[in-house]
């Protein structure tokens, strides 16, 4: 964690009001969280701190691309992403970071670490089903008639024994479906 030191913002220095930092964020800031699930990362991070007398203020905004594999084919692509984050950084006796919208700090402390934030707010904005967007419009096609000529056919057996049925039987099953 030693190589995100670039990631603390002094805010003792700076004066009441608006401050902008700007990070791009690549595949090295993962590795310090041992995250390996994407492929490659390119991700612009700009942060707004809003200093004020007993208070921060910081807006977090990222947008960005991340290479991941697609769920159904195994294809990798980029998968644009973007998001937002709001943290309110207060003062008090002791460190306090159980409230995801709110980070207490003790009141001797002169920085902030936004790394984790950064961190959090892209894995977040990561869809949990990945799709490539060429299985969505079909640009996919020899990718999906492979998964179609692999997916499970229903057997014949099954087709006669559903044919064999009692009649009675039948009736008592629309009975289930007319709800």
């Amino acid at each position: 964690m030693n190589n995100l030191k670039e990631y603390l913002i002094p805010f003792v220095g700076l004066k009441i009001g608006k401050h902008q930092f700007d990070y791009q964020i690549d595949n090295t800031f993962f590795k310090n969280f041992d995250y390996n699930e994407f492929n490659d990362v390119s991700v612009k991070v700009d942060i707004v701190l809003e200093k004020k007398s007993t208070m921060l203020e910081l807006d977090f905004k990222h947008k960005g691309t991340v290479n991941v594999p697609c769920d159904v084919s195994g294809e990798e692509f980029d998968l644009p992403i973007k998001g937002k984050l709001k943290l309110l950084v207060k003062f008090g006796d002791a460190f306090n970071d159980e409230n995801e919208e709110l980070l207490v700090l003790p009141h001797g402390e002169f920085q902030v670490n936004v790394a984790q934030y950064i961190y959090e707010s892209i894995i977040l904005s990561v869809p949990l089903r990945r799709i490539h967007p060429g299985v969505k419009d079909g640009s996919l096609s020899d990718v999906i008639q492979k998964l179609e000529s692999l997916s499970p056919k229903e057997n014949k057996k099954e087709e006669q024994q559903n044919n064999d049925i009692d009649p009675r039987w039948e009736n008592l099953k629309k009975l289930l479906t007319d709800k």
